[in-house]
């Protein structure tokens, strides 16, 4: 029997190349003479660079960028030929919030990879958006890329300094991006504003209180209006906390992350010389059906007509949404083990709980 492994990362637990070591590794104790490939995934989210780096090969640039709060971090830009590929959560990821400030927070380091992989001589960049601390609409990633605006430095102090906006001039963006494809590899499919939009979603995840969302909703509202109000609707807009509408304002088509990741390793191919997929992600709810790995995953095995399950740190979803999202069965670590022994050795209870479904579904 052969078993694909195409898992997304752990939320912080486990990178995607670690869940799937751990899924096989207990797998094999119940069914060792089932062939088993790894297939690690990202949806543009951490890991996003290194689940491509490890199928595609390329160079690797290390750069030092500023994360949300100005402080230098390490990062990395990967070079393909003339594709770079970025991940904004290397310099704006929510792993790097040590204090949640979000309306403090920017995207201005994001702005930096792209920036740095342009000057490699990139002519196409793949930007990687997910797993942000950052609600700023991108407006720190159009200030690196030579944004300007009245008043100076307002697309740098977070959601608040945007309310104070009157006037925003992206040409000198447009300048430097001429002749670059920009590609947004996006996790989710929200738009900018309202009540599906970055700051009503996904804010209260980054720290935004409840009471603020509505104001915080208009500072941005206010970023989009001097700029292009249609652009915030579109299908994306509102991924890395907006992240993707500054992209997009300065050329970028949006894409799905795991579509990009999907077509680099040969994910179709894979799935269709497999006799069951699993795939997984730290908590699986129906927010996956956004755009997340496992959802991507399971589109690509029903179109091969190929079982697809899931192992995953929570399971929040019930059989019916279950089947909706394309997944046959999910099972959860913290059902197996509970919360505390999932987080205090989450290979070992993942690689448990692999071993355990074998039991169903291994021949």
């Amino acid at each position: 029997m052969r078993v694909l492994f195409a898992p997304d990362s752990f939320g912080g637990t486990l990178t995607a190349v670690e869940a799937a070591q751990a899924m096989a590794d207990g797998w094999r104790r119940r069914a060792p003479h089932d062939h088993m490939v790894l297939a690690p995934m990202s949806d543009g989210g951490p890991g996003f660079v290194d689940t491509l780096h490890a199928s595609l090969g390329g160079e690797l640039l290390a750069v030092t960028v500023q994360n949300q709060y100005g402080d230098p971090v390490p990062a990395t830009v990967l070079l393909v030929g003339q594709t770079a590929y970025v991940e904004a959560a290397q310099a704006c990821g929510l792993h790097l919030s040590r204090r949640r400030e979000p309306e403090r927070a920017s995207t201005y380091g994001v702005g930096q990879l792209i920036r740095d992989a342009v000057e490699e001589g990139a002519r196409r960049v793949v930007v990687g958006l997910g797993g942000s601390g950052t609600n700023d609409a991108g407006a720190g990633c159009l200030a690196a890329l030579g944004a300007t605006t009245e008043p100076q430095a307002a697309l740098v102090g977070g959601p608040p300094a945007l309310a104070e906006l009157s006037s925003v001039d992206l040409q000198p963006v447009h300048q430097r991006l001429a002749g670059v494809e920009l590609v947004v590899a996006t996790d989710v499919d929200n738009p900018l504003l309202g009540l599906r939009g970055a700051t009503n979603v996904y804010g209260p995840q980054k720290g935004i209180p409840e009471e603020r969302k509505q104001e915080v909703d208009g500072q941005l509202t206010r970023l989009a209006q001097l700029t292009d109000r249609s652009v915030a609707n579109r299908k994306g807009a509102g991924a890395a906390g907006g992240l993707g509408f500054a992209l997009m304002l300065a050329g970028g088509e949006r894409v799905g992350g795991v579509q990009v990741v999907s077509a680099a390793l040969g994910l179709a191919k894979l799935v269709s010389d497999a006799d069951l997929v699993i795939t997984g992600e730290g908590a699986f709810d129906f927010s996956s059906r956004s755009g997340k790995v496992p959802y991507g995953v399971a589109q690509i095995a029903g179109e091969a007509i190929r079982p697809c399950i899931a192992l995953a740190g929570q399971v929040l979803v019930g059989s019916r949404e279950m089947r909706t999202l394309g997944i046959e069965s999910a099972y959860s670590v913290v059902d197996l083990v509970g919360e505390a022994a999932a987080f205090a050795d989450p290979h070992g209870t993942l690689s448990a709980l692999a071993e355990r479904v074998a039991r169903t579904w291994s021949r």
